[in-house]
């Protein structure tokens, strides 16, 4: 059994997060909140995302169930609900479907069936350089950045952390010293290289109030984190990196 309400706005930020690397999704529920693992078709990057209990308006869970989500019909029944409605939900176990409640309309959705979904392992890192940043600031970086390259380049030293984009004939650079960012440790300079599609989809995905911490190494996948309803929920991201040649 599973019952619980959610804020839109709350709701909209994660399918929005989730939907940044897959189709479908597999919610795995407890009595203490829900959580999913994604990772994308390519295996370039993962999400791990648990949302407590207390990040709902209201949230019951009777033992443990798993539900597949497709998030494109979730996207659409969101497209109903107004920026301070509450989104009622109820997984109906006899026929497989997710009930969903906008305002005085009733959405029943199939499930998708999570035989074939895996439970990816979350591999543990610990990377040198650590930037927490609002993620506003990466937001117009982006922005700049995308119709010059197709990769993107993150750096952290001791004073500063940079975003850097370079093509055939423009180049764009985002630089923020210690003042402009909400925290900086990096006792040695650190450089990494990824594919930006992956990178921009990600931030644009993250609401714009939000301060995230980025961790990196050289060459190393790049971490990213923040939390949502209060620090009721978390969202870790991993992007692997791409090599430069010599």
């Amino acid at each position: 059994m599973f019952k619980a309400e959610m804020k839109t706005d709350t709701l909209k930020g994660l399918v929005n997060v989730i939907s940044t690397l897959v189709d479908e999704a597999k919610f795995s529920i407890s009595e203490e909140g829900v959580n999913l693992k994604a990772v994308d078709p390519a295996h370039v990057a993962m999400a791990d995302i648990m949302i407590g209990k207390n990040a709902f308006e209201s949230f019951s869970a009777d033992g443990e169930t798993v539900m597949g989500i497709d998030l494109d019909k979730m996207k659409d029944v969101l497209k109903l609900a107004g920026p301070g409605d509450v989104i009622r939900m109820e997984k109906d176990e006899a026929k497989g479907q997710l009930i969903i409640k906008v305002g005085n309309i009733t959405r029943r959705m199939n499930l998708v069936d999570t035989l074939g979904m895996n439970d990816p392992k979350v591999p543990q890192l610990s990377l040198p350089a650590n930037v927490d940043v609002a993620v506003s600031e990466l937001q117009r970086g982006m922005k700049a950045a995308e119709s010059v390259s197709d990769h993107i380049a993150l750096s952290a030293d001791e004073e500063s952390f940079e975003l850097f984009c370079e093509g055939d004939t423009d180049s764009v650079s985002l630089n923020l010293d210690r003042t402009k960012l909400a925290g900086l440790t990096a006792p040695t300079k650190v450089r990494s290289l990824f594919p930006l599609d992956y990178f921009a989809n990600i931030v644009k995905a993250i609401p714009s109030d939000t301060i995230v911490k980025i961790s990196l190494g050289d060459n190393y996948p790049l971490k990213l984190n923040f939390s949502f309803a209060d620090g009721n929920g978390t969202v870790g991201y991993l992007l692997a990196p791409r090599i430069e040649n010599d």
